[in-house]
């Protein structure tokens, strides 16, 4: 038994105007099938999608507050042109310079028009293939022990890992990176983006929330009710989401 990562569930107050942002960031298109904006690739709605990792963003009633978000999003480019062109047009759609204390880096961190921050990365070989989102980035204090939890909950393949810094990646070596920077600092307040993942078809989910907290999940009540979905926290309590198949 294993999950996949089907998508990075972002909260924004405004929902339509936050997929409709990250839609044209990426370059996809946004869906409504229901409360949520699904933004996925262009050509039809197909969920999961078979090799990329999309964005799903859910209303919510409060704000971000001014704590940095521990999950974001870093973007791939192709060419110093093409990050300069990128980064100028998604400050024309609303985002704004994020500054977290990252100093003079070669990426450009941003924040999307309700403060979620991500990064438009310099042109990297790793990212070549990855498609629009190079890697959903975690900030955590032990990246091995976050290797070992998640390596084992999905069925991702651990590409590094080291004191500073761990990867997995699609075993089929397709679609972004999931990647864990150690980073000082604990988690504050919950994160306004955070994972999804989804059992296999013929996988019982109930099994595999089972399987999750034997790995050292806990359970997390974020007043969702009964829902299909349940809420879980990672090792150092990272919030995510185990999908019911549909």
């Amino acid at each position: 038994m294993a999950l996949r990562p089907v998508q990075v569930n972002i909260k924004a107050l405004d929902g339509s105007a936050v997929g409709r942002f990250w839609a044209e960031a990426l370059g996809w298109s946004a869906y409504s099938p229901g409360v949520t904006t699904y933004v996925g690739p262009d050509g039809g709605l197909v969920w999961p999608d078979p090799v990329a990792v999309c964005v799903d963003v859910v209303p919510v009633p409060e704000p971000k507050t001014a704590a940095k978000n521990r999950v974001h999003l870093d973007l791939a480019t192709t060419s110093a042109a093409h990050q300069a062109e990128l980064v100028a047009r998604l400050q024309a759609l609303g985002a704004t310079p994020a500054h977290v204390g990252q100093g003079n880096v070669p990426w450009t961190v941003l924040a999307d028009p309700e403060g979620n921050e991500f990064c438009v990365l310099e042109p990297r070989e790793i990212y070549r293939d990855t498609g629009p989102i190079a890697a959903v980035v975690v900030d955590c204090a032990d990246p091995r022990a976050m290797a070992r939890f998640w390596g084992e909950a999905m069925d991702w393949t651990l590409r590094e890992v080291t004191d500073d810094h761990a990867v997995l990646r699609s075993a089929k070596g397709v679609g972004p990176y999931l990647e864990f920077l150690r980073t000082p600092g604990g988690k504050t307040v919950p994160d306004r983006v955070h994972l999804d993942l989804l059992p296999y078809p013929g996988d019982d989910k109930a099994a595999e929330v089972a399987r999750l907290r034997a790995l050292g999940a806990t359970a997390l009540d974020l007043g969702q009710g009964d829902v299909p979905w349940t809420c879980l926290a990672d090792p150092e309590g990272h919030e995510f989401c185990v999908l019911a198949p549909s």
